[in-house]
């Protein structure tokens, strides 16, 4: 254990220790409030450029295996935690949070309070953060965080999307066997008898993966910089629009896609997917002061009038205000903060959520999201 400074760019210092040894990281500080799955977060791609506190106070206590990442490599610029658990103990483990991080440099502190860490974002939201086991000085900790670069403006899709096309077959990453295939309708190996899904991978996470192809997909997964008419020669049945990290506006490579492909095939869009489909119907997106970040967030259909208890990870929305009603029809609103959680397009089949209906919340609340997605593409 390395005694380390974490330092906020308003000036707020916290005492804590290093359990991954030393080292020093930066990036914007944000809180998760789940009381598990803290190998998913780390691994989720919407993380990238994240320092993440873990609100629920005891974290490793359960270790990590292969099974619960969600890309290949931790995403998180440094874990924060108020209680490591040094000796795990569940059947599934392979190993221990703090080996785990160590393995791709990540720090991982606790020591200090989290709880008065997360009441300091929530009042004055998410900032940036730099924590050091090398510099003892807290105003030069300070100066450093003020260093880090914003979130706002950052392309960070660009840094997690794949650089390549692949397919997703039986819970397997396989590559493609001829590049030159993805530019043709010749890549379904099962057309007719699923339903065919070009996933655009602007920070995917593996489990929607899985639920697109629980619910009848072929999916080809392509970077998030693939131009409409490479999308337009695939021909597929329907496009995904994935989660993924960071300022929506920036990636206007992909909003510009998803403008040229409305019409032409069933959309379905998740978390960023919502606001890169907003952003092509002529919304605005804004950053929320500390974001939504956990397995607990409230929100109603207002078709149904149900309430479903959803699992979120983002610190930007859609601006409902700037979406035209005669376009857009508001299908979810969060209870917490009234933001936009879910739309339509009124005459084309396009829809998209904020929130992540692959992450099992309630455990099986928002599930329908994916049958709907294969509704459409089957003309129903």
């Amino acid at each position: 254990m390395k005694k380390a400074i974490l330092a906020l760019e308003d000036g707020r210092t916290f005492d804590c220790h290093c359990f991954t040894g030393s080292g020093e990281a930066g990036g914007e500080a944000v809180f998760n409030t789940s009381m598990t799955g803290y190998q998913e977060v780390l691994t989720d791609p919407s993380y990238r450029g994240q320092v993440v506190t873990m609100t629920y106070p005891l974290i490793g206590n359960y270790g990590v295996n292969p099974e619960d990442i969600e890309s290949d490599r931790i995403q998180v610029a440094a874990f924060v935690v108020r209680e490591y658990q040094h000796f795990p103990s569940n059947y599934r483990s392979t190993g221990s949070l703090a080996d785990y991080l160590k393995t791709q440099n990540v720090m991982g502190i606790d020591g200090l309070d989290t709880r008065a860490l997360t009441l300091h974002l929530r009042n004055s939201g998410a900032m940036r953060v730099f924590i050091s086991t090398e510099d003892p000085d807290p105003l030069s900790c300070v100066e450093k965080a003020r260093q880090v670069p914003s979130m706002i403006g950052q392309d960070l899709v660009s840094v997690v999307s794949t650089r390549l096309p692949y397919r997703w077959t039986n819970n397997e990453i396989l590559p493609i066997e001829d590049p030159a295939m993805v530019l043709t309708s010749k890549i379904w190996k099962h057309r007719g008898r699923l339903h065919s899904v070009v996933a655009l991978d602007c920070g995917m996470k593996t489990n929607i993966l899985r639920c697109l192809e629980q619910s009848g997909c072929e999916v080809i997964v392509v970077p998030a910089a693939t131009d409409a008419d490479t999308i337009r020669a695939m021909a597929p049945d329907g496009i995904f629009l994935s989660n993924g990290p960071g300022d929506p506006e920036p990636v206007d490579y992909a909003v510009q896609t998803v403008r040229s492909l409305l019409g032409f095939r069933p959309i379905f869009g998740i978390c960023l997917g919502i606001q890169i489909l907003g952003l092509a119907m002529g919304g605005k997106t804004y950053k929320l002061k500390f974001g939504h970040r956990g397995a607990n967030q409230p929100v109603k259909n207002l078709k149904t009038g149900r309430i479903e208890i959803t699992s979120q990870n983002h610190g930007f929305a859609v601006d409902i205000a700037t979406l035209s009603a005669n376009d857009a029809e508001i299908t979810h609103v969060n209870l917490n903060d009234q933001t936009l959680e879910g739309f339509r397009h009124r005459t084309l089949p396009a829809f998209a959520v904020q929130y992540h209906p692959e992450a099992s919340p309630g455990p099986q609340d928002a599930q329908y999201l994916f049958d709907e997605f294969t509704r459409l593409m089957a003309g129903q």
